[in-house]
């Protein structure tokens, strides 16, 4: 059944279901709405006492439903300096060091730091012998990306890709992954160097956001993209630590990259398989 489920992958048209699946997210249809929100909610066990609006029928769109903010507070961040914060919640997929510009997927399965950040070898060069940390956020998890320490933003890239689903079986048997998927890299500059958050797409997730572009994807195209910005001056991007800094329409992956020597250790329980919680301690800094 694994298998089929893998071959399947392959040859059904992710992008046409994927965009027809965000027409049906965006739009306002009343009842219908309702009625589809009420399934996932129960199909997928989802907490909503933890939402700031808890009733269904609060949501025009399923998308306004799955971006759903928190209860204020529910979410306190690590306050100390020193302590890098979970940027979503979701699950540790892999962590570790980046080894001779590979890092790790899954047992037998590995991708360069070249091939996610877009083909770029500058940027690829900043996070030699650094580390990365990949997070899968589930159906049911709450679907804002925030800031795991405070950031200037430099670049982001969009790079076209495949949308194949990033749950644990996908990323055990499609080789380099979250190097072949849609996705959105942003660099921040901070205070431990350069840090790269890379937004995965996968199959039926709508769309892709972040605070500062709005819906980066789709529209689409087969051409990698890039924009540069200022790090300084008026015009400057600073996001603070806990700031949310994007959104997924529908779950997905979030693969963070550092450079050499900024991160001492990942906190005590923080390892594959584990919940990650947003803005609970995640890693110590040097």
């Amino acid at each position: 059944m694994d298998s089929l489920k893998i071959a399947l992958q392959y040859i059904m048209p992710k992008h046409f279901l994927s965009r027809l699946v965000g027409k049906f997210a965006a739009a306002e249809l009343g009842s219908i709405t309702t009625a589809g929100i009420k399934w996932f909610i129960k199909q997928y066990k989802i907490d909503m006492s933890e939402a700031a609006q808890s009733e269904p029928q609060a949501y025009k769109t399923f998308n306004d439903f799955f971006t759903r903010a928190l209860k204020p507070g529910l979410r306190p961040i690590a306050e100390d300096a020193k302590i890098m914060a979970h940027p979503v919640d979701g699950a540790v997929s892999q962590l570790g060091p980046i080894e001779d510009g590979n890092i790790f997927q899954a047992k037998g399965h590995s991708y360069t730091s070249l091939a996610l950040l877009g083909g770029d070898e500058q940027d690829a060069k900043r996070f030699e012998d650094g580390d990365f940390a990949t997070i899968y956020l589930a159906p049911k998890d709450y679907h804002r990306i925030h800031m795991p320490i405070t950031g200037t933003l430099s670049k982001m890239t969009y790079v076209p890709g495949d949308l194949f689903s990033v749950n644990p079986l996908t990323a055990q048997n499609v080789p380099g992954l979250f190097a072949r998927n849609e996705r959105v890299v942003a660099i921040f500059e901070t205070e431990i160097g350069p840090m790269a958050m890379v937004l995965v797409g996968a199959t039926i997730v709508a769309s892709i956001e972040t605070v500062w572009a709005g819906t980066v994807t789709p529209p689409g195209g087969k051409q990698v993209f890039s924009w540069d910005y200022p790090t300084s001056g008026a015009d400057a991007l600073t996001l603070e630590k806990g700031d949310e800094m994007g959104r997924f329409k529908l779950g997905s992956t979030v693969v963070m990259l550092w450079g050499k020597d900024a991160i001492d250790e990942f906190v005590d329980g923080v390892e594959p398989g584990e919940t990650t919680r947003m803005g609970q301690p995640f890693a110590e800094l040097n």
